[in-house]
């Protein structure tokens, strides 16, 4: 069942989402060589509970931390831990956060240093490929045209593997709500999209195939090839004409751009 919002439970999921956005530039801001991922995990942890939002993620079916904190071959759902992060890494951080009654949820990969040349431009090709489903999340527009408008940009155009195994979702009252959002499928296919809709919209592409495998943590999934894979995610309202993004990467951007440590040529 779909639930859909009302105008002012989508501003409360804005609140929200800005939040998380600006607890993902604090991450930006302070990534580096030489940092674990649980001390980056720390740093959005911190952040979102000092600011009055609780970490969605935290606890969550028994996840441990507050953030997923995925790095190279690892897709989704990385446990924070005591790897250190080096030169020439990329680090997903996918996180959530719960205030007010609604739940957020963003993700960002950054390039920490000398990152190969194709996987910088497999991060550009995946955020731009983001805004492009965000384009088609408009009321009248199905589901199926934000999956095909991912899949058509990454996949057929350049070749790239988009994951099969993990879509977008609904989200609200509760993190993971209907609509699942495959970033695979047809034009006109899928739920037609209503105003009122609150999506995460999130495309986890590969630098090769499309195949994944979970690790026996019961968490982290991984590219079956051992390709590199991008991650980054927005919260959005479906609109009249045009979307509503809810979350940002404004501050994000700037603080990435700051960070003498992350390398921003993607």
């Amino acid at each position: 069942m779909i639930h859909y919002k009302t105008k002012e439970e989508i501003e409360l999921i804005r609140k929200s989402a800005l939040l998380l956005s600006a607890a993902l530039a604090e991450v930006a801001k302070s990534i580096k060589p030489g940092m674990s991922t649980i001390e980056v995990d720390a740093v959005a942890d911190k952040f979102i509970v000092e600011n009055g939002g609780v970490p969605s993620f935290k606890n969550y079916k028994g996840f441990p931390a507050a953030c997923c904190i995925s790095v190279n071959e690892e897709v989704v759902h990385g446990i924070p831990n005591k790897y250190v992060l080096k030169d020439g890494d990329i680090v997903t951080v996918d996180c959530g956060v719960f205030m007010n009654g609604f739940h957020a949820d963003s993700a960002y990969t950054f390039a920490i240093g000398n990152v190969a040349e194709n996987v910088l431009r497999l991060m550009g090709a995946t955020k731009a490929s983001l805004y492009k489903g965000i384009e088609k999340a408009i009321v009248g527009n199905r589901i199926g045209d934000i999956s095909y408008a991912i899949q058509e940009y990454t996949e057929k155009e350049r070749g790239y593997g988009v994951v099969r195994d993990l879509v977008g979702h609904g989200l609200g009252r509760n993190l993971h709500e209907d609509p699942q959002v495959p970033n695979y499928g047809k034009r006109g296919s899928g739920p037609v999209m209503k105003e009122g809709l609150v999506i995460a919209i999130e495309p986890m592409i590969n630098l090769r195939k499309k195949d994944v495998e979970y690790l026996e943590d019961g968490w982290t999934i991984v590219t079956a090839d051992n390709s590199p894979s991008v991650h980054f995610e927005h919260t959005v309202a479906v609109g009249k004409g045009k979307a509503d993004i809810l979350s940002s990467f404004t501050d994000i951007e700037r603080e990435e751009k700051n960070n003498p440590e992350l390398n921003t040529n993607y």
